[in-house]
């Protein structure tokens, strides 16, 4: 039957005007409609003695035929590098999806990685003080993707805000102590955990996870802003009391407050002016948010690079095991904080007015309970650089703060996720 079609398309294709096409099925076709087996139908102006419906039919099936003929010869026509290239990106699809969707994790674990396998880069790049640059960057791109209106917009729900930059800078660092009973060799890697308990919230992934699910992005950027802000304030204060007190070390709070400043708030300003004085660049930021997010991921990817390579070589005299134990105790710090916030927001909504309070709303809770859990790695290594070793080697401490830093991250991806299925499941019930 396939013959048969191919024939037909042969002989009767008003587009082509293909040569004729003898085979056997060509022969077998001829013999079948009473045409004489030698007889020429390649040119347009042969007229097959084919009744009028027939000829009908056969045009429209040419038609269709030739079509899907030249569909299905795409492949074939292809050169065979452009055939392959062409597979290639079908099947790694997924991957690259992936790849987009986790950028910053894998940005962070590649320059762990990095940092391992070849030291001498990373030892290169400290000794140009890339670190402080890239902290400078990551900074200036917050200032230019700030939002005026969405400031304003947070100090509708004021209370949720001010309990959460609570949460962030004075009760949540207090968890510290507790983190310093811990015994572990090398001890960096407990007073690292300590000093990431005193940092401010994450400076986009908190943001960014709120708008993935459906909470107040402009509480949550408000509380991001804030407390960074603050954090230049309380941060070497709350180090100095919760941390150095108990193993005998003093921190410079005066030259870590004027670091902060110059690393931080400048940076930030300086971004926030920039949108604002120049015409046309609020735009230009607005429409490009993921571009930047992917150059502020990739400066924040530097900061564990240049700190592995440095001690790379003490690195490796850490036990995995032991590794692996500050990577749970990671994980269980950020369940832990998980837990007192949403705690905390059980109890405020009871205290004030149930189901109507301020503390109920689905979007206030999830952006209270997503950013006051977090804590942010780029100050940490800020503040660890202006510490110059006074806590033991600066690798040793940030390393386990980058674990925690991934597994927040991912935990809070899984909770987003769940969230957003739960919300999905109900949207559909009430259709049902």
């Amino acid at each position: 039957m396939a013959g048969t079609l191919q024939t037909l398309i042969s002989l009767t294709s008003p587009v082509t005007g293909a040569a004729p096409f003898r085979s056997r099925n060509h022969r077998l076709t001829s013999s079948l409609f009473g045409f004489s087996g030698n007889r020429s139908f390649g040119s347009i102006d042969s007229k097959p003695s084919f009744p009028r419906k027939l000829r009908s039919f056969t045009g429209t099936l040419v038609i269709r035929n030739s079509t899907n003929s030249a569909q299905g010869n795409d492949d074939a026509n292809q050169p065979p590098q452009e055939l392959g290239l062409s597979n290639f990106l079908v099947s790694a699809e997924p991957l690259l999806k992936f790849a987009a969707s986790n950028f910053l994790p894998l940005a962070l674990i590649g320059g762990v990685a990095l940092g391992l396998t070849n030291p001498s880069l990373g030892c290169l790049a400290h000794s140009y003080h890339l670190s402080k640059f890239s902290t400078f960057g990551i900074f200036i791109i917050s200032g230019l993707t700030l939002r005026s209106e969405e400031v304003g917009a947070a100090a509708e729900a004021w209370p949720v805000g001010l309990f959460g930059l609570a949460s962030i800078l004075l009760f949540t660092p207090l968890l510290s102590r507790i983190v310093l009973q811990l015994h572990l060799q090398p001890q960096e890697f407990v007073t690292g955990l300590a000093l990431f308990c005193c940092m401010p919230t994450t400076l986009s992934s908190g943001v960014a996870l709120t708008r993935l699910a459906g909470g107040n992005s402009a509480l949550a950027l408000a509380m991001t802003i804030i407390s960074s802000l603050l954090g230049i304030l309380i941060v070497p204060f709350s180090i100095s009391k919760l941390i150095a007190g108990g193993m005998g070390a003093s921190v410079p709070a005066d030259q870590l407050f004027r670091s902060l400043i110059v690393t931080l708030l400048i940076p930030l300003i300086l971004g926030k002016v920039f949108r604002e004085s120049f015409k046309g660049l609020a735009d230009i930021v607005d429409s490009n948010r993921k571009l930047l997010s992917v150059v502020s991921a990739i400066l924040l990817s530097l900061v564990p690079w240049i700190q592995v390579s440095k001690s790379r070589s003490l690195l490796l005299m850490v036990k995995p095991t032991v590794f692996l134990v500050a990577v749970l105790m990671g994980a269980l710090l950020h369940l832990i904080l998980l837990g007192f916030n949403a705690i905390s927001i059980q109890i405020l909504c009871a205290v004030s007015g149930g189901s109507k309070s301020v503390f109920a709303k689905k979007e206030n809770s999830s952006a209270l309970l997503l950013i006051a859990s977090q804590k942010t790695l780029p100050v940490l290594v800020a503040v660890v650089d202006q510490l110059g070793g006074s806590f033991g080697e600066s690798g040793l401490l940030v390393l386990p703060c980058v674990a925690a830093h991934l597994n927040q991250i991912i935990m809070d991806s899984f909770l987003v996720s769940f969230w957003n299925k739960k919300e999905q499941s109900l949207g559909d019930a009430k259709m049902a």
